[in-house]
């Protein structure tokens, strides 16, 4: 049954990159910011369907909440607004090496010292060579 999340994991950065690609398009039609927006909305709306329809929790909780923890959206505004800007310039894989990078150097940051509540896990040397390799695949994507 553990092999349930790894699989959903995968199935969510599969609509990932198919997400980049279509917000990159509707981007160059509607604008950058708008396409964002358009996209944030559709998912604000599917979002209140599953609260009202499947929802277990308490969305007024969210006051209970340190405040910090509210700045979700707007990372996530910021994520969907650059790649929105940035797929149809250099194109999905390019952008999702990026992102990927920069997911994996601040997640080894945020783990090596317990950032966010989370537990410490220290980078060792090889994670210190797999950051290095994702530069060096980060050049090779963007190198012509």
């Amino acid at each position: 049954m553990k092999i349930i999340f790894p699989l959903l994991a995968l199935l969510g950065g599969i609509a990932m990159a198919i997400q980049a690609q279509v917000n990159g398009g509707l981007g160059k039609k509607v604008g950058a910011i708008e396409g964002s927006f358009i996209s944030f909305a559709v998912g604000t709306l599917a979002l209140a369907f599953g609260v009202l329809f499947i929802g277990k929790g308490n969305v007024l909780a969210f006051t209970n909440v340190p405040k910090w923890q509210l700045i979700g959206g707007l990372l996530g505004a910021l994520y969907v607004f650059i790649m929105v800007l940035v797929v149809p310039k250099v194109g999905v894989a390019t952008a999702f090496v990026a992102v990927i990078a920069g997911q994996i150097i601040v997640g080894a940051i945020i783990d090596h010292y317990g950032l966010f509540g989370g537990t410490r896990i220290p980078i060792d040397g090889k994670k210190l060579i797999a950051i290095l390799l994702l530069f060096v695949s980060l050049y090779l994507f963007n190198h012509k």
